[in-house]
């Protein structure tokens, strides 16, 4: 199978790419670096890898990667509160834009498509047990907080409307707060954040009142998953959570993280609007019921949030000691 995965540098994509290339598939990685950095694909990738450096937003890049390709896992996007927060056009654009191009190229080609898509699509819908039935329940288009649920909800819609329309093979899987190795904290996502500050006994940041409910699923039980369901007949025209239902508070999961890596660190709560501004909003739990992805592809996660915690803990460990042993000025930034 030859396969395209946009986003190849980033956080899943990365574990996509090698999980593909263990398979014996041959993988054409496009990316602009923009979030992601082609070192998360290691030094010792073997053949049957191409790379290309460019964006979704370039129509030609994509018709040249995507040109004689089997399948498309479309994982590009501009994501994190942060990304969101500051760049908030630009990202926009590449969420929409972007999927229109990837879309458009796999249908001349007559490959397959998985788009991949976000819990933030159910908005402030705080129901435990989300299904892929459930209403979405958001704020105002105005407030950039929920544009990046605006413009995944378009995508959704885009892909829908080829599959009926068009006649296009394509599903959507909805990543429930995927976490893992390689992961970074710096635009925004919680866990490599909490475990960086542990790890430097610094205090570690609760936004809002800490009460918020989410769930964590390691990268390693989702990417099989979704090459899975790529290859299932009955997920065609679906849109399939994919997630973990191990239910925490971000403050208990401060305190998870300070206990497992044995920090002093302690917990600074900061309210909203000291992050991200005037208007901020959030939603109380996001919880999702991933029933339908057992029935499909038999999706059962095999990690617990502790050893997601002791995975994370174990590679800023390993790459704090090897920028100490490489320049001892340096420190991992996380």
């Amino acid at each position: 199978m030859r396969a395209v995965v946009t986003g190849a540098a980033g956080f899943v994509g990365s574990h996509l790419v090698r999980y593909l290339l263990d398979e014996g598939h041959a993988v054409v990685a496009l990316d602009d670096e923009s979030t992601g950095d082609w070192r998360n694909l290691g030094a010792d990738v073997d053949g049957g890898l191409s790379r290309i450096h460019g964006s979704v937003l370039d129509r030609d890049i994509v018709e040249d990667a995507v040109a004689g390709c089997d399948v498309v896992f479309h994982l590009a996007a501009a994501v994190g509160a942060f990304v969101i927060r500051d760049r908030t056009l630009d990202s926009l654009l590449t969420n929409i834009h972007g999927t229109q191009h990837v879309v458009e190229a796999a249908r001349r080609n007559s490959a397959r498509v998985l788009l991949a898509s976000t819990s933030e699509i159910y908005g402030k819908n705080d129901k435990v047990g989300l299904t892929e039935e459930d209403d979405r329940v958001v704020g105002s288009p105005l407030k950039s907080r929920w544009s990046y649920s605006e413009a995944k909800a378009i995508d959704e819609s885009l892909i829908q409307a080829y599959v009926a329309e068009r006649g296009m093979w394509a599903v959507i899987v909805r990543l429930f707060n995927t976490v893992g190795p390689r992961q970074s904290g710096r635009y925004g996502m919680v866990l490599p954040r909490f475990v960086s500050k542990a790890l430097h006994g610094k205090p570690l940041p609760v936004f809002g009142t800490g009460e918020q409910i989410r769930c964590f699923c390691h990268v390693a039980d989702v990417v099989p998953a979704m090459v899975a369901l790529l290859g299932t007949r009955e997920a065609r025209g679906r849109a399939v959570n994919l997630g973990s239902t191990e239910q925490v508070s971000i403050t208990e999961l401060a305190h998870r993280v300070i206990a497992l890596t044995g920090s002093h660190s302690g917990i600074e709560h900061s309210p909203y609007e000291a992050v991200y501004g005037s208007g901020y909003e959030d939603m109380l739990r996001r919880v999702p019921d991933c029933a339908l992805a057992r029935q499909l592809v038999g999706f059962r996660p095999a990690h617990d949030l502790d050893s997601i915690i002791r995975a994370i803990v174990d590679e800023h460990t390993r790459a704090a000691r090897n920028n100490t042993v490489t320049s001892p000025r340096s420190v991992h930034s996380g």
